[in-house]
């Protein structure tokens, strides 16, 4: 990892909320923003910022996450996610995390990801499924 993730560093995205990222349960005229989908957001936000840091065969996976998710925001409305880095402890990343449509904050949390050697994990992972098809 290289030495350019400080403490503060921040990204933000901006997402149009599109059917997929809705929920269907509550009919057509409540498609809302799903909450797993807000999560996916946040990783693919987190992970991409630290794509941007990262050395050459490096990646980060996700460790855990923790998010609130109190506003409904209707299919076609704008989210901006904001992510900021909280904590740096060697290769383990926090992130604090910000959601907030056209008109409200929806969302706010943490999320942590550890940046990866892609070939070492890649490797135990094949020596996992080994072990489980053996």
């Amino acid at each position: 990892m290289k030495n350019t993730l400080t403490v503060g560093a921040s990204a933000t995205r901006r997402i149009q909320i599109d059917t997929p990222r809705t929920i269907d349960f509550l009919g057509e005229s409540l498609r809302v923003y799903a909450t797993p989908e807000l999560v996916r957001d946040f990783e693919i936000a987190c992970r991409e910022f630290l794509l941007d840091h990262a050395d050459a065969g490096e990646d980060s996976v996700g460790t855990g996450i923790s998010v609130s998710h109190g506003g409904a925001t209707l299919r076609g409305m704008n989210v901006t996610i904001t992510v900021t880095v909280a904590k740096v402890e060697g290769r383990l990343v926090t992130f604090d995390l910000l959601a907030r449509d056209d008109l409200e904050e929806i969302s706010r949390g943490t999320h942590s990801r550890f940046v990866v050697e892609v070939e070492k994990l890649r490797a135990k992972v094949a020596a996992k499924a080994a072990k489980v098809s053996g």
